[in-house]
């Protein structure tokens, strides 16, 4: 089994692309919805037992904990070290279940995937970019979004250069949905022939 790691900064068009490979038939796992249904479920005690009153009728109110987060690299630490194993752990069972049923590639959704070393742990990266005035003005137009917030974000993740650098696979999304779905296509075609290099 093949596994592609897919991952791009805020506004390059990630969701997007992961839809084609599903579209493609390709399972996809999304690190951004697992994360939601954490919220709900095994992460609130010890994400509220770190971060007091951020729970509301029992669920993680993400505004809450973001407003926790704003200008704090340790309370951002804190908060991955809670929820980036839990995610790890629904992942490695997302794998193992696709394995399993003798799929042939499988794409793992993850925004962070260099910053928290997920490249370690897939076949080959897909990185989806797009010039940064394209990105700055899809991330702006989102309701609530500000150039501070935007900043503040592209801050926290490596730079969409270096993702490139360090990428098997480039998707440029600044172009049509019909083009980016062509590129999905080429990569697929391109792994078709490769081996897998995960064993267990």
């Amino acid at each position: 089994m093949f596994i592609l790691g897919l991952t791009g900064s805020i506004g390059m068009g990630k969701s997007t692309t992961a839809n084609f490979f599903r579209e493609a038939g390709v399972p996809v796992h999304d690190s951004d919805a697992v994360v939601h249904q954490l919220y709900e479920g095994e992460a609130v005690a010890p994400v509220e037992a770190a971060f007091p009153g951020v729970t509301v009728d029992g669920r993680i109110d993400r505004a809450k904990l973001a407003e926790r987060l704003v200008g704090n690299p340790d309370a951002i630490k804190r908060l991955e070290a809670i929820v980036h194993p839990l995610v790890r752990a629904v992942s490695e069972r997302f794998i193992s279940e696709q394995r399993a049923r003798g799929a042939r590639v499988i794409v793992l959704d993850i925004p962070l995937l260099f910053e928290t070393g997920g490249e370690k742990r897939v076949d080959a990266v897909v990185v989806v970019s797009a010039p940064a005035e394209v990105q700055r003005a899809r991330v702006l137009g989102r309701p609530g979004m500000t150039g501070e917030k935007l900043d503040a974000l592209l801050r926290r993740q490596m730079s969409d250069a270096d993702k490139r650098a360090r990428a098997h696979f480039i998707v440029d999304s600044s172009r049509s949905f019909d083009s980016a779905r062509a590129q999905v296509h080429a990569i697929l075609r391109a792994v078709a022939a490769l081996p897998g290099r995960r064993i267990s």
